[in-house]
């Protein structure tokens, strides 16, 4: 693949992607999502097994922790193994009066290779509090469930960053929105679910269109994932209500149902949901996962759970918006 034919594809996906008008920082978006799409192309040149294990045999940053920046002298930085689970802590220097707060910090992948060291610095620098950072076991040497086992505790809380809560509907509003908006398209979503899962990514297509789920348990969440619980303004952007096929099988939903419980919070009854902490939920208009995020923080409401909810209008998670959100969940975390 010749350089002339690379920028054609990456002018194709800039061209076809969908940024609306007022999203902040929109030429920065074009050109992150442009630079995405040169990772992918690079991807498809080399073989990726050997693409990703030069990658991750190697750190990106200067120090011990990843960052390109020295650790400063405010903070020790330490790696050890929690039950065999490598980790990484970030503590303050100065003494604490009493016990200090701790905080896991399990980052939710997508291509952040080595690249939350930043974020645990600062969390631990302006909350004085001592964050262990886990690197739990990745695909595809590790397939799913393998990252759950001896990873999980009993939290005092939930920090919920424009969560992944579902994949039973991927027509709900925000995912009608925003399936074109870079840099998480709403077919990539399902694909990327499916790959995880160790499903059959051969029925993406089914899933994206709802066939997955028959129509009697439809029905038993159908109130939950109703666009009337929404604001307005999440409404009015075209928004259409799906159409479900009348030639749904129950083909689909067997090849996937052993997957679709556990990563579907919002499935869950009211029993298992009273049993969660206290949650501090962000969401993102211009963001495919919006509404699961803020349905999730009403049936909490209904449920009279603490839950903090933080909406971002008119921004995408990256850029002068993460200190934003940063900000939100370090005042949050100061609370506990």
């Amino acid at each position: 693949m010749d350089i002339i034919t690379a920028i054609l594809i990456i002018g194709f996906a800039l061209m076809n992607s969908d940024i609306p008008q007022g999203v902040a920082n929109r030429g920065k978006l074009h050109v992150v999502h442009g630079m995405f799409v040169g990772i992918a192309i690079v991807v498809c040149i080399y073989l990726w097994n050997c693409y990703s294990s030069v990658i991750r045999s190697g750190s990106p940053g200067g120090s011990e922790d990843g960052s390109w920046r020295p650790v400063p002298p405010i903070l020790h930085v330490t790696e050890l193994t929690f039950s065999e689970v490598p980790v990484r802590v970030y503590e303050p220097t100065a003494g604490s009066l009493g016990l200090r707060k701790g905080l896991v910090y399990i980052n939710g992948g997508g291509w952040a290779l080595d690249t939350a060291s930043e974020v645990c610095r600062h969390i631990a620098k302006e909350a004085e509090t001592t964050v262990v950072s886990v690197g739990y076991r990745l695909i595809p040497e590790h397939q799913y469930p393998t990252q759950k086992n001896g990873h999980l505790l009993s939290p005092c809380a939930q920090v919920l960053i424009y969560p992944v809560l579902q994949m039973a509907d991927f027509n709900l509003p925000s995912y009608q929105q925003n399936h074109a908006v870079p840099i998480l398209f709403c077919g990539r979503m399902a694909f990327y679910f499916l790959q995880y899962l160790n499903g059959d990514t051969s029925v993406c297509q089914d899933v994206l269109e709802g066939n997955h789920i028959p129509a009697e348990m439809r029905l038993a969440f159908k109130e939950w994932f109703s666009p009337e619980h929404l604001p307005p303004e999440c409404r009015v952007r075209c928004h259409r209500q799906h159409v479900h096929s009348a030639l749904i099988t129950t083909e689909v939903y067997h090849k996937i149902k052993d997957r679709l419980d556990p990563v579907s919070p919002l499935l869950e009854d009211n029993t298992v949901i009273r049993l969660t902490p206290p949650a501090f939920i962000l969401t993102c208009v211009y963001d495919m996962l919006r509404d699961v995020g803020i349905l999730y923080r009403k049936w909490l409401l209904d449920l009279e759970l603490e839950v903090t909810w933080h909406h971002m209008p008119d921004r995408w998670l990256t850029f002068p918006s993460a200190t934003w959100a940063v900000d939100r969940t370090l005042n949050y975390v100061k609370t506990l």
